[in-house]
């Protein structure tokens, strides 16, 4: 069998493992998201390397990655409504390369860049919206995922999001430690109103959205998750909430932008 022979059986068994990975993930959660109808889906224009997190305004999608080869994290600014990438700046601090999941508050980003390993360190980033440069940045004795942001208050996720950390955000002091008590992996979470909204993965095919309630951290509701056609897990990585708009990134480059919208009776 020549070189190109053996190429094209290894790709097309390649296609035929895919195939049969993503029935299977199917045949585990036939819906894509609990109690939400998909809306649109929006190809990213630019190039992303391993998707972290995402959040957006009503002009702007921010998207975090990791560069796995190069050892390089950053931040793409991408333009809401075609797509297109706007600018991109990289975030690696010396051996912490791993941008996680981001919040936006009050004209800022909020990230953690964190060294690729649990139990490690970390800086909690804030960079300005419009000019994409640093303001802050608070030295953490762990690694941290993700981060969600509500007034003098921030609550970053360390690996797998087992352990809470809350800071005060004005002093940047560490106030709290709150284990996590449910089973989902968070890798992005959103402050929504009174309660902080957490996506992750359970399982390799499934995952959740759950509202907590907070300070309580009483789970009051939660929203099954499936996988994409890619045999991705929509909750794996970016994950942003405005109003009944659901918006994840769940994919490494080429990206795609799911837009879902939560029914009524969820809300």
């Amino acid at each position: 069998m020549t070189r190109k022979k053996i190429r094209s059986a290894l790709t097309a068994l390649s296609l035929l493992l895919l195939s049969l990975t993503a029935a299977a993930a199917q045949e585990e959660s036939s819906e894509a998201i609990q109690h939400a109808r998909l809306v649109d889906i929006l190809p990213l224009r630019g190039e992303v390397f391993h998707v972290q997190g995402v959040d957006l305004d009503s002009r702007r999608i921010w998207v975090t990655s990791v560069d796995l080869t190069g050892r390089k994290g950053y931040l793409h600014e991408f333009d809401r409504l075609s797509g297109r990438l706007l600018r991109r700046v990289e975030l690696t601090d010396g051996p912490r390369y791993h941008p996680g999941g981001l919040s936006l508050a009050d004209g800022s980003i909020w990230v953690a860049v964190a060294e690729m390993t649990p139990d490690s360190s970390a800086a909690l980033v804030e960079i300005d919206t419009d000019s994409l440069r640093i303001r802050r940045r608070i030295p953490v004795a762990d690694h941290l995922g993700c981060v969600a942001v509500s007034g003098r208050t921030l609550i970053a996720g360390n690996w797998d999001s087992r352990l809470l950390r809350i800071f005060d955000l004005p002093s940047g002091k560490e106030v709290r430690v709150v284990p996590n008590p449910f089973a989902t992996r968070y890798q992005d979470m959103k402050f929504v109103g009174r309660q902080l909204v957490a996506g992750g993965p359970v399982t390799p095919f499934s995952g959740t959205i759950d509202w907590i309630d907070w300070p309580s951290m009483k789970l009051a509701r939660t929203a099954r998750t499936g996988v994409t056609d890619r045999a991705r897990p929509y909750t794996g990585e970016g994950m942003a909430l405005k109003g009944r708009d659901l918006f994840l990134v769940p994919e490494d480059g080429p990206s795609r932008l799911f837009h879902f919208r939560l029914r009524d009776r969820e809300v």
